[in-house]
């Protein structure tokens, strides 16, 4: 059973950054494939990133390269989501994943556990 916790939301100029974190709990988490989605209002949930279970590979859904980063560290129990350049639609609640397993996956029915989403509001 893993508990995943975001934090780092908030309200953002345009052209501003964040960097979202998410927490999570028990001691296997090394073992755990992560992923960050996105839903904004009226729309459907949609992927961000995902990375392996040590970091070392990391996969970005085609419109948000460039901009969003997935980091991990392991050490700290911790998946991280830098974003910059924040546009107005990238206004959303982010949530984080996790699956118990090795590889990337980019497919929300694919994941097992999910936060409770943290919000990101940018303003232009």
């Amino acid at each position: 059973q893993v508990q995943l916790v975001e934090s780092g939301g908030g309200l953002v100029q345009a052209g501003g950054s964040l960097r979202l974190s998410c927490a999570a709990s028990g001691r296997t988490f090394s073992s755990y494939a992560m992923g960050w989605f996105r839903q904004a209002p009226g729309k459907k949930r949609e992927f961000v990133a995902a990375i392996d279970w040590r970091g070392g590979d990391t996969y970005y859904a085609d419109s948000m390269k460039g901009r969003f980063t997935i980091s991990r560290d392991n050490a700290k129990n911790t998946v991280y989501l830098q974003v910059n350049s924040l546009k107005p639609e990238d206004t959303a609640v982010y949530y984080c994943a996790a699956r118990g397993s090795s590889g990337l996956y980019y497919r929300a029915f694919e994941y097992t556990y999910w936060g409770q989403g943290t919000q990101v509001t940018v303003s232009s």
